[in-house]
């Protein structure tokens, strides 16, 4: 199957064009949609949480992935294969949490240009047709180079922030939960909030940490928008330890920088 991954938004006309150039390349190739609201722009924590979505899909998928601020401009266009899952999109980062955690990886520079190629939907010209021809076994010869590695490479250590908030106003970290103690305070936003096995377990309108559907720290509230109550937003500092400053509980934790 091939899935996207993007920050274009359900409004506008952008998923139906890149879905027509897989409809017309591959239309026997299943296509899911994994989100198209990822937080725009914000590359760092969309390749967290990206990281965290690929390994409940079956391996084999082809994502296409894009959050690309700088379209048009130098950066090259690559294709991840990542512990048996295939990732396309710009090299800019968003790939490398991902290409990093992996243990079996190579990488692959899109060498190939299609005769026409807009300068801002690199998504509809470049990256769909190299995903069919990647999901159909029929990639081209010279259309992909090897290279050694991801050009940026992000740090693949969990991050301290809050990296998605859905629509209920629940905020995911890019803390993976396995590993921190229950008995762990998260500080986030000059509350220090303790665990809950789930919303039930919390009083109506109380927030609380809880290990979410994907592995991930999340910040929630029961029957409430956690976000809305403590003013969280993507990029929001989050942290085990006294008062915010301490060491997270999840080994190889990456702190953010003041």
């Amino acid at each position: 199957m091939i899935v996207l991954y993007t920050d274009f938004g359900w409004r506008d006309p952008y998923v139906g064009q890149l879905k027509a150039v897989l409809q017309s390349r591959a239309p026997r190739v299943p296509v899911i949609d994994a989100l198209h609201d990822v937080p725009p722009f914000a590359v760092e924590p969309a390749a967290h949480l990206l990281a965290a979505l690929v390994p409940f899909y079956p391996r084999g998928s082809v994502f296409i992935a894009v959050v690309d601020p700088g379209v048009g401009g130098p950066q090259d266009a690559i294709v991840v294969q990542a512990d048996g899952y295939r990732l396309i999109g710009p090299d800019n980062g968003l790939l490398s949490v991902v290409w990093q955690r992996a243990r079996r990886r190579s990488c692959r520079r899109i060498a190939w240009r299609p005769a026409r190629m807009s300068t801002s939907f690199h998504g509809r010209d470049l990256f769909a047709p190299v995903a069919a021809a990647l999901a159909l076994g029929r990639v081209p010869r010279g259309w992909l180079v090897a290279q050694r590695a991801p050009g940026i490479l992000l740090g693949a250590r969990d991050l301290a922030r809050v990296i998605y908030i859905d629509h209920y106003g629940n905020a995911m970290t890019g803390l993976r939960a396995k590993g921190v103690s229950h008995e762990a305070r998260l500080h986030a936003a000059g509350r220090r909030l303790a665990r809950a096995g789930t919303f039930g377990d919390a009083p109506a309108g109380g927030a609380f940490w809880y290990e979410n559907s994907v592995g991930l720290v999340e910040i929630a509230a029961n029957r409430a928008s956690a976000a809305r109550k403590l003013g969280l937003r993507v990029g929001s500092r989050v942290a085990f330890g006294k008062e915010g400053r301490g060491v997270p509980l999840h080994r190889g934790a990456r702190q953010p920088q003041h």
